[in-house]
């Protein structure tokens, strides 16, 4: 069945809720080390204790896709499962920053994570679903817009709350956690949970044209999920490399850079002074800037992804955040600290969608749900590795500190970019619109 082009607003529509998903997203980026740290944790102890978010996606995904795959009902196919993943999301952002103690801020990551997986994984299916092959460039372009929006305000929010809503970012052993962050946890569930039931309640779904069909599949099993996975097809396995040195990067800044800011580059040593928490509104703000000139640059790859090939786009994109990422070894001026995330920013709108759009093409329609679940193995299982790696490498070579892993990250993102250049797209996939 042909689908039918969908209208600026209808593609806006169907995409907002990646904008709460996102900001959920960046309270977590940005807060979650700061959080650990508080609460006890020394540096060789958060790459595991951020395990949560690489091995619920790594669980998740898959499944979550291959159900959707065979869901009809009320709501449709897709959106049941945002509105489950939105509630528990919701909550458990509600909650984290109450943590009094290290374990329950790690439970409470674990439960976030595979919330927001539940919620996330189904949306790269529904551009899919609704989109007809020309605008999918566009709708995962729409996406990063929300996503930069959402992580935007989310990593700017504490530093807001304090500087004109004058919250109180002091600790003391009866709050380790600054008020500042436990108001925009709270903001960031309310967001989160609003800006799914926008989607929900704005985007039909359409019905599958055999019922019947729908429910033979549902009778195939867990096996299909192998059986896709044995009959991936060659492009999506070229696109796995590329995720991997990716993700790998990502993860590493993710980790690593705000305690690296406070710790490596400013000289903190104790995270209640006042030098930890300038650092850490310092990395949220390049956390800001990478997002914001994300948002910018996913309204470039709008107007772009028609005119040029996403394989294109993707590999300068990479570059850029690769060498960004790298020179943040040396910068040590607070603006040029800035400067260098805006390649990450760029290549931040360019993850979010390229790798999409050119992985689409090459699904079958029945398959997308699980193929996107199946995808984001190769997003998380490098996850996975880095943070059993460097938990190590820290604990035997003192000299490997926050700042080098965030180096290390910038140098796997320049291979993805090398990497990108060997994917073989097909010249009737330069989307235009």
């Amino acid at each position: 069945m042909s689908k039918p082009r969908l209208s600026f607003w209808q593609i806006w529509n169907m995409s907002f809720g990646f904008f709460g998903i996102q900001f959920g997203w960046g309270l977590q980026m940005g807060n979650m080390s700061a959080i650990y740290e508080y609460l006890g944790a020394n540096e060789s102890e958060l790459p595991l204790l951020w395990l949560a978010a690489p091995l619920t996606g790594l669980i998740v995904q898959p499944i979550i896709g291959h159900m959707s795959d065979r869901t009809w009902g009320p709501l449709g196919r897709r959106r049941p499962y945002f509105l489950v993943g939105a509630i528990f999301a919701s909550l458990a952002l509600l909650a984290m920053p109450h943590s009094p103690v290290l374990w329950m801020a790690a439970g409470l990551l674990w439960i976030l994570d595979a919330a927001v997986n539940v919620s996330m994984e189904p949306f790269r299916a529904f551009v899919a679903d609704l989109l007809p092959e020309q605008q999918r460039t566009v709708g995962f372009a729409m996406q990063s817009v929300f996503i930069g929006a959402g992580a935007v305000i989310a990593s700017k929010l504490p530093e807001w709350l304090h500087t004109y809503g004058k919250v109180s970012t002091a600790t003391s052993a009866d709050q380790p956690i600054p008020q500042t962050v436990t108001v925009a946890f709270t903001v960031g569930a309310i967001v989160f949970f609003l800006a799914v039931l926008w989607t929900i309640f704005t985007t039909k779904e359409h019905p599958p044209e055999d019922l019947e069909a729908l429910r033979r599949k549902k009778a195939e099993g867990w096996g299909e999920i192998w059986t896709a996975f044995r009959q991936m097809p060659a492009r999506m396995k070229q696109l796995a490399v590329v995720q991997f040195f990716t993700w790998s990067a990502l993860f590493c800044m993710w980790i690593f850079f705000a305690p690296a800011v406070a710790r490596n580059i400013l000289g903190a040593t104790d995270t209640n002074s006042d030098l930890y928490k300038q650092g850490i509104n310092l990395a949220n703000s390049c956390f800001a800037t990478y997002n914001l000139v994300a948002f910018f640059a996913a309204m470039i790859f709008l107007w772009l992804g028609r005119r040029a090939p996403a394989k294109h786009i993707h590999f300068v994109s990479l570059l850029l955040g690769g060498l960004g990422l790298v020179s943040v070894g040396v910068v040590r001026d607070p603006n040029l600290l800035l400067v260098a995330f805006v390649g990450v920013g760029i290549a931040w709108a360019s993850i979010l969608s390229m790798p999409y759009a050119m992985l689409s093409g090459a699904l079958p329609a029945d398959r997308m749900g699980v193929y996107m679940g199946i995808f984001n193995f190769f997003i998380v299982i490098p996850q996975i590795l880095v943070a059993l790696i460097l938990s190590r490498v820290m604990d035997s070579f003192p000299q490997f500190n926050r700042l080098t892993a965030v180096v290390v990250g910038g140098v796997c993102m320049l291979i993805a970019a090398l990497v990108t250049l060997r994917v073989k797209v097909d010249a009737k996939e330069v989307n235009a619109s």
